[in-house]
This record gives structure tokens, sequence and C-alpha cells, in this order.
């Protein structure tokens, strides 16, 4: 699963001919440089502006994968499972753009409002329903694990860890703050995590700055480190390649997969309902999404770690996650992450609970919308009291189930992909 979502990014990759990199200029440009400017824009009422679908977008992404799947990829795979991040990041950014693209070109309006997705370019593009409805089901149950019990649980251990506050408790509470937003739909839920989603990045921005400042000197040890680690071939079971590359390939890719989201089908969902006519540029705030969500963001927590040994702890997960930062600001540090994790996996919880929303609709044409909603509320307290691994292997194998019908429809329809590259290519000129 993992080396076709790679080998996918690759394909658009190469056949984009590396527009993400070369094209940097053009897509940086008329994503977060035209921000301003897009948001003074009324709006229409069939849709939401694309910033505000990008800020939906990256709360669904950036959360317990930027902080505690980087630590977690770091102890299970070593320093060198993050370049394998960066690998899955720089190919996802061709995959997103893809998604993103066609979810626009076959998104429909219902209700007065766009709707879009994988669901919908599977069967108006491939012409094969039964394959939008596996996608449909599969996505509504990857919102009740990786969007749902994974960030319950990171939430409800990171209240746990500062404030001794029981799982069973934090349960409770997040059930009823979840229901509250997301019975607003996606105005509520973009508009919530418009102004959500800048706000916690810069602080938490400032914060992985201080700590890098005070550690500055272990920065090019700590880029050492993943290079030598992505390539270690010390066999330690004989196999084709060594047990500690393998390891950094297989947690490298998964935690960068589940970080940034690039292959699964959730990001057009949202993106679908941006006001936009032109799929390329929405494409683009695909790629401006990954890069925030994982060549930054992850990129800056690893180097947290590494450079100030905090691997050699042999802890994981959030305990990981805390030592940089209580190494520089001291109790003050443990707060900081803490607060960061609830805020990033809050973001997340309430995104794709239209993610979720949207695929039921689309397999019961609207109906049980409101019982959805209080499910997906509900849920998240078995989420906040579960094991951790568990959780985990739910959300691994919900995000599997869901990217194989996205893969395949993406690469059979990637000819309806290369017609908008050749606006962004004027535009660039």
């Amino acid at each position: 699963m993992l080396l076709l979502l790679l080998a996918t990014g690759v394909f658009f990759t190469v056949k984009l001919r590396f527009f993400q990199l070369i094209h940097f200029r053009t897509w940086w440009k008329l994503t977060i440089g035209a921000v301003l400017r897009e948001r003074k824009k009324t709006g229409h009422q069939a849709g939401i502006s694309p910033f505000r679908a990008v800020s939906a977008a990256l709360a669904g992404s950036v959360g317990t994968g930027n902080i505690v799947g980087v630590a977690n990829a770091i102890a299970l795979g070593g320093p060198g499972a993050v370049f394998w991040m960066w690998i899955a990041a720089f190919f996802g950014m061709g995959t997103i753009y893809a998604e993103n693209v066609l979810g626009v070109r076959y998104r429909v309006l219902r209700n007065g409002k766009f709707v879009g997705g994988p669901m919908y370019y599977i069967e108006q593009g491939l012409h094969c329903k039964w394959l939008a409805v596996i996608f449909a089901l599969c996505c509504t149950l990857a919102a009740f694990g990786m969007g749902n019990m994974t960030q319950g649980n990171s939430v409800a251990g990171a209240v746990r860890t500062a404030f001794g506050i029981p799982e069973t408790v934090t349960g409770i509470i997040l059930v009823g703050l979840v229901g509250s937003i997301i019975v607003g739909g996606i105005d509520r839920i973009s508009g919530f995590t418009e102004r959500l989603m800048p706000i916690m990045t810069v602080i938490y921005l400032i914060g992985v700055c201080i700590v890098l400042t005070a550690h500055i000197k272990g920065i090019p040890g700590a880029f050492l480190c993943i290079l030598e680690g992505a390539f270690d071939m010390h066999s330690a079971a004989g196999g084709l390649l060594g047990y500690g590359m393998t390891r950094a390939i297989k947690y490298g890719i998964s935690r960068g997969v589940f970080s940034n989201e690039a292959g699964l089908g959730s990001s057009p969902i949202v993106h679908a309902a941006a006001e936009t006519e032109d799929p390329c540029r929405q494409g683009m705030w695909g790629i401006f999404q990954v890069f925030v969500d994982t060549i930054l963001l992850c990129t800056l927590m690893a180097l947290c770690i590494l450079s100030t040994g905090a691997d050699s702890s042999k802890l994981d997960g959030i305990e990981l996650s805390v030592i940089p930062f209580k190494s520089v600001l001291g109790s003050a540090g443990k707060w900081f992450i803490v607060i960061s994790i609830i805020l990033f996996s809050f973001g997340t919880l309430i995104s794709w609970a239209y993610y979720g929303e949207k695929s039921l609709e689309y397999l019961t044409g609207g109906k049980y919308i409101r019982l959805y909603r209080l499910i997906y509320s509900v849920i998240t307290f078995p989420g906040c009291v579960m094991g951790l691994s568990v959780v985990w292997e739910l959300s691994d194998t919900f995000n599997g189930l869901m990217a194989i019908p996205n893969l395949i429809a993406l690469i059979f329809l990637s000819g309806k992909v290369v017609h908008p590259i050749h606006q962004c290519n004027r535009i660039d000129k």
C-alpha cells in the first residue's frame, strides 16, 4: 500500500514535469501570496473561499501526525524515517494536485452548495458507481478512525499528561465540543478552522524556533543523522533491504501519508467546496497544504527531537515530543507541546467530521446526517480511552482501504489532470 501511494506520487510528478519544484514561484504566488486578495472577496453562495477550503484541509491534516506522528516515526524507524517523510511529501504534492484538480472538475451543485471528492470523479469520470460507493464507505469509516479516535486519543493523553485529568472526563468534554461545532456544517467548520489554523500555526512555529535557536549547533548533526539513517543497510534479518532502512521507509512513508493525507482522497472533498472556477489554482492550494504540513511543520518537529538528543531517551509519542521543549522552556515547555497537540488534534477532529459527512451524504442521498453527527461526536469518547497502539492500527487500516479506490481513479483519470498544467505554465511565463 505504501509503495502504491509513493508510486502514484512519482507518476504524477513525472507527468506534471516536477511542477511542485520547477514552478515553486508560481504556486506560492497564487496561493499564500494572494491570500489577502482572496479573503477580501465576499464569496459565492455556492461555495467557501479557497483560503477557507485550505484552512479546513490543513486542519484536517495538521494534527497528531505533525507532533506525535513524527516522534512515533523516529522512535520506531529511527532518524532516517524523517527523510522518507520528505520523499512521501515531495511526491505527495503531485498526487494531491491531481486529486484537487479532479475534485473541482467533477464536483456538483447539491442543495445550493458545491460538493465533490473521489466518489464524484470516480462515478462521473470512470463511470464506476460501485467503486465510488466503496470509497465513500471507506471514507466514512476512516473519519471515525483517523479523523476521530486517533485525535481524541492524543487529546486525552495530552490532557492527562499536563493536568492529570482522566481520559473519561476529557472524552465527555470532547463529545460536547465536537457536537456543538459540526452541527453547523461546512460554513461553521471552515469558519472555525480559518481562525484557528493561522493562529495556532504561528504560535507553534515561534515555540519551535526558540528550541532550535537554543540548540542551533545540533541542527547540522540532526540532518546528518536523518541522511545516514535513511540508507542504513545494516541487516538484522538478511532481507533485500537493511533492517534499519526497511523500518525507516515503512514508518517514514506511513507517518508522512498520515500527516499530509496525499493520496487518501480526503483533501479534494473540502477543496471541491471552494468557490474557485479554476481547478489548477485549487490544485496548487493542495501543494501548499502538503508543503506546510510535512516539509515545514514535521521537519521542524523532527529537528527539535534530533538536535536536542531526545531520540536517545527511548521514549515514544507525547513523552518524546515534550523533551525538546522542556530542555529549553522548562515546565512551560511541557504545557506548550500539550496545548499544541490539543489544538491541532481538535482541528483535525472537526474537519474530518465534514469528510465523513459528505461521504455518507453521497451514499444515502443526504439522509441520516443528523444521526451521523451525533454518532461522530459520541464515538470520540471510546477513542479517548482506548489503547494508543489499537487506535493507530485502526487508522492505518482505514487509510489503506480508503486510498485504494482513490488511487485507481487517479491513475485512470490522469489524462484529465494534464490540461490545467498548461494554464499554470502560461501564468508562470
